[in-house]
């Protein structure tokens, strides 16, 4: 079991992150702000899909604005994330922005930076200070002879005590690299030397495929040393994509329980049935299934029920016909056409089961 590093805890809109409270999911969401349907739209799509919090981009004072609109249709907390102009950070929180996101470095001088202080301050509301290995100020370049994950986390430390000395400490900080063995690194290195709540992911990670492989081997480097509070796994594609991969990374580190685990075998010659197709129908079907169960979907009746006998349910299909496994055990064979609607029954009525 992970243990995980008790950090303070912050409070975001009605969620609370940090100490014993679970790893939130967050996202971002890539409509226009000002596109209030739009983006109402979306973030209740991906709250459905399991989304805790949803980051919202604000380069303009009309998304600053649109936040207002934008909170009322909402019921996760929503993340202003401002770069450069510090009115716009103000603005954001004005409109209801239950947190923050800025590089106090690139907002501007004192002034303006104690300009946002003061307007987080005075709501309550959380500033999220991030530092990415793109941004990394040219001094901490030369100084460690390149961007590193010292460097980063200089550059990080050195913008919370900034904000700190302005008089705020209601903190989370994240830093983040495409490098994952840098990022790897640069956790390690800052959960040493703060307790502020973090939040974890790998930036610019790609497409589907890479983003996916890079943020399951970062992630999981991560958090299996006890270390991130919030995680966002970062796509090049559709955010609900995000979502189902930082579920399934933290189920599979075992930090999170509840929602229908499926398992499939990868095919071989023995394969009589389209098995690619149904595993993934039925990985799309219990998305809404709120059940903490193990489904296995097996290619082969011969092998079938013994590889699926560590799984809750199970289907496996030979030529023509398919078999239903309760915990190893076969309970009904059927024609192949069957397999998903009796699944799908199994499943609606799991919780009737005597022992379940």
């Amino acid at each position: 079991m992970i243990k995980r590093k008790l950090t303070k805890t912050v409070k975001i809109g009605d969620r609370i992150i940090g100490g014993n409270n679970p790893i939130l999911i967050q996202s971002m969401t890539n409509t226009k702000t000002e596109d209030v349907a739009g983006t109402i739209a979306q973030i209740n799509q991906l709250a459905a899909a399991g989304c805790d919090i949803i980051r919202c981009t604000v380069p303009t004072m009309e998304a600053a604005k649109a936040l207002k609109e934008i909170k009322k249709e909402v019921h996760i907390p929503v993340v202003a994330d401002i770069h450069f102009d510090y009115r716009l950070a103000v603005a954001a929180i004005e409109h209801g922005a239950d947190k923050i996101r800025i590089n106090p470095g690139n907002i501007g001088d004192e002034k303006r930076v104690q300009a946002v202080v003061d307007a987080a301050k005075e709501r309550g509301i959380p500033i999220r200070v991030g530092v990415n290995s793109g941004s990394l100020e040219k001094e901490l370049i030369e100084k460690y002879h390149g961007v590193t994950a010292e460097g980063i986390v200089e550059s990080a430390l050195a913008q919370v005590k900034r904000i700190e000395y302005l008089g705020y400490d209601n903190l989370v900080i994240s830093i983040k690299s495409s490098d994952v063995m840098m990022c790897v690194r640069a956790h390690e290195l800052i959960s040493e030397q703060t307790d502020y709540p973090l939040h974890v992911g790998i930036t610019e990670a790609g497409t589907i495929i890479s983003g996916n492989i890079k943020s399951s081997i970062g992630l999981g480097l991560i958090l299996h040393q006890g270390i991130g509070d919030t995680i966002r796994v970062s796509l090049t594609g559709d955010p609900l994509e995000e979502i189902k991969s930082a579920k399934l990374i933290l189920k599979t580190l075992g930090l999170r329980r509840g929602g229908v685990e499926v398992v499939s075998c990868p095919t071989c010659g023995r394969t009589k049935i389209d098995l690619i197709g149904l595993a993934n129908q039925v990985e799309n079907m219990v998305a809404d299934i709120p059940l903490d169960l193990k489904v296995a979907v097996m290619g082969c009746v011969v092998n079938g029920p013994g590889e699926a006998k560590e799984a809750d349910l199970g289907i496996a299909g030979g030529q023509g016909e398919g078999l239903l496994i309760r915990r190893g055990e076969i309970v009904k064979k059927m024609p192949e056409s069957e397999l998903l609607a009796a699944l799908r029954e199994e499943l609606l009525h799991w919780d009737e089961k005597d022992g379940d």
